[in-house]
């Protein structure tokens, strides 16, 4: 039985479980495979690539009213908002942002900042907010005021942390949504050397599948290279859920590669040949 599209916390939106974010390889046939399979959380994210917008742009006139359309500001700046998200909408043909995504804040962003998006809010060009981080302490405290929707979370077999640190101190009633980044640790969780002895590589379904039984966890964002990475990542809406067997083989195999693969060659090596945002 697959997996079926979920509502992302207090946002209230309907969304797929596994959303395509921008990568090197992210093209407009990859967005579009992706809307036909069923996935409608677009992040245009860190890369924000031509070739993607493209994709996006075009989705959007077939099917705007399924579409989570998402995109990613690094600007600490309020004055700059406001003009980056107008930017966005025109280079994608919208005319509002489904959420914009504050990234890459390891420090609770000032409150001018947090103001300008409640006012962009305000204008109808933004409906949610959400944060990107890798310091998860952060999170449970912006939950506090909860100005922030949506929390973009580092979280895999091998990096855990998150467990404890953020997803145990959300609240059980009007919880943000929760997305997953990083799920294959950058392709780390499935090479052949990085294995326990004797142990087979999972695949990017597998990594997926094990975010996703989390019940904190709402979605997954894949960041495929070419068209047949985007088929392994989709395999997983096919698969649906993971038994409990299948996620302690993920942490044993997690538990390794932590052990063993330093998490910065991972990240160069996953950006240089294998799943850059994955």
């Amino acid at each position: 039985m697959g997996f079926e599209r979920v509502t992302l916390g207090r946002t209230g939106l309907s969304v797929s479980p596994i959303g395509i974010a921008s990568s090197y390889g992210t093209n407009e046939a990859m967005v579009e495979e992706a809307v036909d399979r069923g996935v409608n959380y677009l992040y245009w994210g860190a890369l924000k690539t031509k070739k993607m917008g493209r994709g996006i742009r075009s989705a959007a006139r077939r099917k705007r009213d399924d579409l989570v359309i998402v995109a990613h500001t690094t600007t600490r700046s309020p004055s700059k908002l406001s003009k980056e998200v107008q930017k966005s909408l025109k280079q994608l043909g919208i005319d509002y942002l489904d959420v914009l995504l504050l990234g890459w804040h390891n420090k609770k962003p000032d409150v001018e900042l947090i103001d300008q998006v409640s006012r962009l809010k305000g204008d109808g060009l933004v409906r949610f907010s959400a944060l990107s981080a890798h310091d998860r302490h952060l999170f449970p405290e912006l939950e506090k005021d909860k100005r922030i929707d949506i929390f973009h979370v580092r979280y895999n077999a091998a990096h855990r942390g998150a467990e404890r640190e953020v997803f145990d101190q959300l609240p059980e009633q009007n919880s943000p949504g929760v997305v997953s980044f990083t799920n294959t640790r950058w392709g780390s969780l499935m090479k052949s050397s990085n294995m326990p002895a004797g142990e087979p590589p999972p695949s990017a379904a597998d990594c997926y599948r094990f975010v996703l039984a989390h019940p904190k966890v709402h979605l997954a964002v894949c960041g495929p290279n070419s068209m047949m990475q985007l088929q392994e990542d989709l395999e997983a809406l096919e698969l649906g859920p993971m038994s409990e067997e299948e996620q302690e083989r993920m942490r044993r195999i997690g538990d390794h590669v932590y052990k063993n693969v330093n998490p910065v060659k991972a990240q160069l090596s996953g950006m240089m040949t294998i799943r850059p945002w994955s």
